[in-house]
């Protein structure tokens, strides 16, 4: 009798921990160069009166802007940071926090990545980067979400703030506050990709169980047995 040979089948894995770790950086890459446009963009509240329908205020970190239909837009500078309002001059400080520290995640991240020539030979240096580079993504995300939540609450209470008459205009949430909500959101969920990133990668490393090493082997003398007869 001829053993028959039996060859291991070949499975198309589509998601890797390769595949995990491009797409993790390619989400915080994204979180970040939004966060980094909301920090600058002047319309994290705005604001228009009924008495002048025309005129629309915008409000951001560092500008306020007054837009009409004649002159079309026009922004100044905050004269004094001191004199902001405490909610203006947090989200100022975390979202400089949020540029930098989602920086240096793609920074850290991208040596670490499997196919990246830096660092070979050196895999357990490879895998604390991706740890670093997830870290960093989180305290991005997080210090992104927090200022925007701070101004979406201090917005809600001075809207709803009975004190003031009902004939004042009132700020209200703008653009701004939608994208850095999702610019956080994207760095969390691309500081989580990186850890799942390092666990598919351990799992894929991992040295082979004993009973599996015993079970091939046995079935390698059963296959030369039957060979020889």
């Amino acid at each position: 009798f001829t053993a028959m040979e039996k060859r291991p089948e070949k499975k198309m894995v589509f998601l890797t921990a390769k595949i995990m770790q491009r797409t993790a950086l390619f989400v915080t890459f994204g979180g970040l160069v939004t966060s980094l446009i909301t920090t600058f963009l002047p319309l994290w509240k705005t604001m228009n009166s009924d008495l002048n329908e025309v005129e629309n205020w915008y409000s951001g970190l560092w500008h306020t802007c007054l837009y009409t239909e004649e002159v079309g837009i026009q922004c100044k500078a905050y004269e004094s940071v001191l004199g902001l309002p405490m909610d203006l001059q947090i989200s100022r400080v975390l979202m400089s926090v949020s540029i930098g520290t989602g920086g240096l995640a793609t920074v850290a991240a991208f040596p670490g990545l499997e196919g990246v020539e830096l660092c070979m030979g050196r895999p357990g240096l490879k895998r604390g980067l991706l740890i670093l580079g997830g870290v960093l993504s989180w305290v991005s995300g997080l210090t992104t979400l927090v200022p925007v939540s701070i101004v979406a609450y201090t917005t809600v209470v001075e809207f709803w703030d009975e004190g003031f008459p009902d004939v004042m205009p009132r700020w209200e949430y703008g653009e701004a506050m939608f994208s850095g909500w999702f610019g956080g959101l994207a760095l969390v969920t691309g500081g989580t990709l990186f850890f799942v990133a390092v666990c598919m990668g351990d799992y894929d490393r991992r040295p082979p169980s004993v009973p599996n090493s015993l079970q091939v082997k046995h079935k390698a003398q059963h296959y030369l047995k039957t060979e020889l007869l």
